[in-house]
């Protein structure tokens, strides 16, 4: 499980690949973050299943053991980090002795993996089972996962999923070929996914222009000398109202793009934004993007036009509802991993979400109670969403940090109903 290894062989560090299959598992963790708490509210680790978590902000956690130090507690280093290492102890012996549990591992977290190493070293002197997050959750927010499926027909579907901020994109292949949809800012999985499997990627799509992250598919299309498809009134952004100054090639309603033997169908379904498009693959896959997800659906306000899309939303998801219930439902994000089925994927029949999905049964109310009751569940608006809609239209141009900044913390795409503690 380690990347590093104590004098006595015990495990000191968690990779990211090693964390995911803890979570996945549903956790077998107890999880100590030490970051701000501001960042600790934006976003932690999640899992299927229960994770207790403890969030003490590491400057806490130094200033207080530091005075218990002071005033007599007992204190073994030689100064340096040592001390700080005796501080984290005290202050442990003092909080934590009821807190945290001896059969289960301790995971330590902060933002790089630096702090949380020396409450880890602590904890282990303590006799606890204690391992830090190498990378910390920095690295976690550029972690990416790939779980895929195979249709009847021969078409595959990598569904590439980005855990720490619930996005999902998909490449999807045929005969060789392969289109991208939703692709995510850091455009080498894809190149890599298709180098592994030998595909040659002839087209990107977006769904739409997105809010929450910024989008690989101008740079991955540039990169691959291949188009790149948007809606053009998703190429104005809504706030600003003005045009992108990205390259693109406008899709509209019904238009059919193949590659090798398969088809994927644009379905135009504005609400989320003006532009926003449903990919449906050999009328077997809808490609939702930011329309249905597996528990809600989308939110209608991120271009400041909450009450005048929301009826636009309302009718678009009516018309989705035609499709027929045996059609699979791929989103473009995820609220929770315990979404995700027995295979790590998140997919679900339309007739499955017709069941569970609190979105979907609304629509079958009509469009004055569906509209009351989208209005009524909006969660707050990220103000970092509106740079993040003007870096997709080209409007911005950030380098690495900001962009890194901009997408901190997990997605908030879905109506709040999604994101209940």
């Amino acid at each position: 499980m380690s990347v590093t290894q104590a004098a006595t062989g015990t495990p000191v560090d968690m990779s990211l690949s090693e964390l995911k299959g803890h979570l996945d598992a549903g956790s077998d963790l107890f999880v100590v973050d030490v970051r701000n708490r501001d960042e600790f509210a934006a976003w932690r680790l999640e899992s299927r299943g229960s994770l207790p978590t403890i969030n003490v902000p590491y400057f806490e956690i130094i200033e207080e053991g530091m005075t218990l130090l002071e005033n007599g507690a007992q204190k073994s280093g030689d100064g340096g980090e040592d001390d700080v290492v005796e501080s984290i102890v005290a202050y442990a012996r003092k909080h934590w002795r009821d807190v945290l549990p001896t059969d289960k591992t301790i995971l330590t977290v902060c933002a790089h993996g630096g702090t949380s190493d020396l409450v880890a070293r602590a904890l282990r002197s303590l006799g606890y089972t204690a391992v830090n997050l190498a990378a910390g959750m920095a690295a976690w927010g550029d972690f990416y996962d790939v779980r895929s499926v195979t249709l009847d027909d021969g078409t595959h579907i990598f569904q590439v999923n980005r855990p720490a901020r619930g996005c999902l994109s998909y490449v999807v292949a045929s005969d060789g070929e392969a289109v991208v949809i939703d692709p995510l800012r850091h455009i080498e999985h894809y190149t890599r996914l298709a180098e592994e499997h030998g595909l040659r990627i002839t087209r990107v799509l977006d769904t739409h222009g997105h809010a929450d992250h910024i989008s690989g598919g101008v740079a991955l299309a540039r990169q691959l000398g291949v188009p790149y498809h948007l809606h053009p009134y998703d190429a104005i952004h809504p706030l600003d109202v003005l045009p992108a100054t990205i390259a693109y090639e406008p899709l509209h309603d019904g238009q059919e793009l193949r590659f090798g033997r398969a088809t994927v169908r644009a379905v135009h379904v504005p609400g989320h934004t003006l532009g926003n498009i449903v990919f449906v693959l050999n009328d077997a896959v809808a490609f939702t993007g930011d329309s249905i997800f597996i528990e809600s659906v989308a939110r209608p306000d991120l271009g400041g036009r909450g009450e005048t899309w929301a009826p636009l939303h309302y009718r678009s998801l009516r018309r989705l509802l035609d499709l027929p219930g045996d059609t699979i439902i791929m989103p473009g994000h995820f609220s929770s991993p315990a979404e995700a089925d027995e295979r790590g994927l998140y997919a679900r029949t339309l007739a499955e979400l017709l069941e569970t999905n609190e979105g979907l049964r609304m629509v079958e109310r009509g469009e004055e109670a569906f509209v009351a009751y989208l209005l009524g569940s909006l969660p707050r608006f990220p103000e970092q969403y509106v740079d993040i809609k003007r870096v997709n239209a080209g409007l911005l141009q950030p380098d690495e940090d900001t962009a890194s900044e901009l997408e901190l913390g997990r997605n908030i795409c879905a109506l709040s109903q999604a994101y209940k503690e």
